[in-house]
């Protein structure tokens, strides 16, 4: 099994919280990490038509049957089993006594605020990182799109299998459970079409009324679609970053998803060869690099602090992470060989910024690092350098 790394922020939310709630895609983990981590817990999975009906009946009974700390898997099944938590931690005064975990994002988050606030410590688990399969040696003499087209769920290095069959059973179980436990969804047809349009258009920035007249729906529907799309944990919006600057910087935000392997599923690529004349190759790495970083910072318990900057002139940084020492300016180029027009974007940015001290960074799919007098370039296998 793949060490994960935050099994670090686990350990201590232990000792400080008695609820510990972990969220994440389908497959990224979750279960596998929980059990092994507090593999002296009583487990529970929901996804068990009896245990489910015996937690919706009765659930004060269901939960007093653990007389010490037990795991609940998928517990958004029954989510009115947060309030009766409650009941129990406030008179109990334990810490690490429940650990939850769940699919939907923002569904679970409501209703674990709502009703443990204060209470429980909140993670999110996405698939593998790059700093996870180093630690493993997955990383040794691969291709970087070998594994941009594999993709990162753990299960995909645990076992041999088929990646378009892992794929395509994954959307479809997507679709057929999770998305119509978040919304009653008249046509999952329409929805896995409107999937299919956001793949692609990865990387690029978010026009709401163009996508929604593509996939046949209002602006609403997609909007909202979209909601369902980030709360599970398979898209993220990078938001815009306009601090300092005048009006003419754009504000909407771009979208990505988070695996690569399933956008290259999503966009018809059935190998590394398609992938690399695929007109969307500069966006996919773009995902790549980007969803690494969101890892990263979850992986240590803390929000992404991750933005995008572009001006209504064209003008444009793929990366602004903010930091303690002010924004770091990153650029992320697909291409193998460094090109002296790698760094407009970030030169613009740096003369107009207003910010001192800049020092920017472009990753590229190559292989060698530079330290250049006005910035460095990285290897996309040295990512793991990057810890903002």
């Amino acid at each position: 099994m793949i060490i994960r790394e935050i099994k670090k922020q686990l350990k201590k939310a232990k000792k400080e919280y008695p609820v510990i709630l972990l969220t994440g895609p389908r497959q990224s983990g979750k279960t596998t990490l929980v059990r092994d981590f507090f593999s002296n817990y009583s487990y529970v999975n929901l996804e068990d038509l009896e245990i489910r009906d015996f937690a919706i009946s009765d659930p004060k009974g269901f939960l007093n049957q653990f007389k010490k700390g037990v795991i609940i898997d998928e517990v958004q099944r029954v989510p009115d089993l947060l309030s009766q938590i409650q009941v129990i931690v406030d008179e109990s005064k334990k810490n690490g006594q429940f650990i939850l975990t769940g699919s939907q994002n923002f569904l679970l988050f409501e209703k674990a605020s709502q009703s443990l606030a204060g209470r429980v410590a909140i993670f999110n688990l996405l698939p593998l990182s790059l700093s996870e399969l180093s630690l493993e040696n997955k990383l040794k003499k691969t291709d970087v799109w070998d594994l941009v087209f594999k993709g990162f769920y753990p299960k995909l290095y645990d076992h041999k299998m088929d990646i378009s069959l892992y794929y395509s059973n994954y959307v479809k179980t997507y679709i057929e459970r999770d998305v119509r436990l978040i919304k009653n969804i008249s046509s999952l047809h329409s929805f896995k079409n409107f999937l299919n349009f956001c793949a692609g258009r990865c990387g690029q920035i978010l026009n709401y009324s163009s996508l929604a007249s593509d996939a046949g729906i209002d602006q609403r529907t997609a909007k909202e679609w979209l909601s369902i799309l980030e709360a599970s944990f398979v898209i993220f919006l990078l938001k815009p970053y306009y601090k300092n600057f005048s009006k003419r910087v754009v504000k909407m935000p771009k979208i990505y998803f988070y695996d690569t392997g399933l956008l290259c599923f999503l966009l018809g690529i059935s190998n590394k060869e398609d992938l690399n004349r695929h007109y969307l190759k500069g966006g996919i790495f773009e995902s790549f690099v980007i969803s690494n970083f969101f890892k990263n910072r979850y992986n240590q318990g803390l929000e992404p602090n991750i933005y995008y900057w572009r001006d209504k002139t064209g003008n444009e940084v793929d990366v602004i992470i903010e930091s303690g020492k002010g924004a770091v300016p990153i650029e992320i180029k697909s291409g193998q060989t460094i090109g002296s027009d790698y760094f407009n974007g970030l030169r613009y940015y740096n003369k107009i910024s207003k910010e001192d001290n800049n020092k920017f960074f472009v990753v590229y799919s190559g292989e060698k690092k530079q330290e250049r007098s006005y910035g460095t370039i990285i290897p996309w296998s040295n990512l793991v350098e990057l810890d903002f």
